[in-house]
């Protein structure tokens, strides 16, 4: 099972068992139906595992409201969790791991997908499982590993290259020159740069250049200094990943306080991709699945929102995904479906099969 990162610290007495019971089922109750929890509701849920009477529940929530992890909006109505009570329940979930043999059975949607549209339709299919706003983003580029490089020539005096990274992805460059190009030097150049390259992140780029500018196996020292250039814009592209959006009616459907300025100031919010990315890479991390509750989340704006957020492995690349839902979510089921979504698209990305002949990619070429 992966872990559940908590960001509270419990600096208060420990619970009692009878109070962990019924702080659970407090929480449980008001997941399940939305209205304040009263002390006969929760003596008749734990009647066969603990058997309490109303009034003997009733002076338990009073301790549970004292300490802060429950509370009530009218003196004769039920309890509510506070951000406090959700952190604890979520703490002590049981979250059974989402570890499939084959994850892209789950999701028959995405078996299928194109390497190009994966990561909208993992957002668009996150949405439609977990029922609220969905953030995938696009592996780190960064830190993708080079697994080949082909360098075709269209003309004298153009050239495209096709980098193959070990995140599954390729992406292309054009290098334009002011003079004609040899198709001797174009082999040198692909010879050169594929044994500087491969199996080198995409980061490293121009220190690893840096130190073999003045190779004298290279005829042309020009014609590197613009693949150098170019292909610098590669990872400086999207530097934090990309995010792909999907369920914003559904974060309007689920809207607990429909206030028209707090549903602008959240659309506005989840527009703003800069935001999400910052979001998304505050919560996930290599060490498990992260719950933000409430004003755990650093935006105000989302105060009344919970985040769920975990990683997935693209190659060497790493990206982020999660949801963004009401405080009152299922958080053993979105926990679990996060989890889910991380193993299909790391079992996607590392079920790359080769394209070309010979088991290659990319077959070099000269169109000249």
């Amino acid at each position: 099972m992966q872990p559940i990162r908590s960001h509270l610290h419990f600096d208060l007495r420990e619970l009692t068992h009878r109070e962990i019971s019924i702080l659970q089922a407090v929480v449980h109750l008001f997941i399940l139906h939305g209205v304040p929890v009263g002390s006969r509701n929760v003596s008749k849920y734990l009647q066969r595992s603990m058997p309490l009477s109303p009034a003997t529940v009733r002076n338990c929530m009073m301790d549970l409201e004292e300490l802060g992890y429950i509370t009530h909006l009218h003196t004769s109505a039920g309890r509510i969790p506070t951000d406090k009570g959700y952190r604890f329940y979520v703490d002590s979930l049981s979250v059974p791991p989402a570890v499939l043999s084959s994850p892209q059975i789950a999701v028959p949607e995405l078996a299928s997908a194109s390497r190009d549209t994966i990561i909208k339709d993992a957002s668009r299919v996150l949405s439609s499982l977990s029922r609220h706003l969905a953030l995938v983003q696009i592996p780190q580029l960064t830190r993708s590993l080079v697994r080949r490089v082909e360098v075709i020539q269209l003309s004298s005096e153009r050239l495209v290259v096709l980098i193959d990274l070990d995140s599954d992805m390729i992406r292309t460059i054009s290098l334009e020159t002011t003079t004609p190009v040899e198709f001797s030097t174009v082999d040198v150049l692909s010879r050169f740069v594929n044994d500087k390259l491969v199996g080198r992140p995409l980061d490293q780029v121009h220190s690893i250049f840096a130190e073999s500018s003045g190779d004298p196996s290279l005829a042309d020292s020009s014609l590197l200094r613009l693949f150098v250039d170019q292909l610098g814009s590669i990872a400086r592209e999207h530097p934090n990943g990309s995010v792909h959006v999907s369920g914003t009616t559904n974060l309007l459907d689920n809207q607990e306080h429909p206030s028209p300025e707090r549903l602008r100031s959240v659309i506005e919010l989840i527009e703003n991709e800069d935001v999400i990315v910052h979001l998304l890479g505050s919560a996930s991390g290599a060490d498990g699945v992260s719950v933000r509750i409430g004003n755990e989340i650093t935006d105000a704006n989302l105060a009344d929102y919970s985040l769920v957020a975990t990683t997935y492995r693209a190659g060497n690349a790493q990206g982020s995904l999660g949801i963004i839902g009401p405080r009152r979510m299922d958080y053993g089921r979105m926990i679990s479906i996060v989890q889910m979504m991380s193993s299909v698209l790391t079992s996607t990305f590392s079920s790359t099969t080769p394209d070309g002949p010979d088991g290659r990619l990319f077959t070099p070429k000269n169109t000249r």
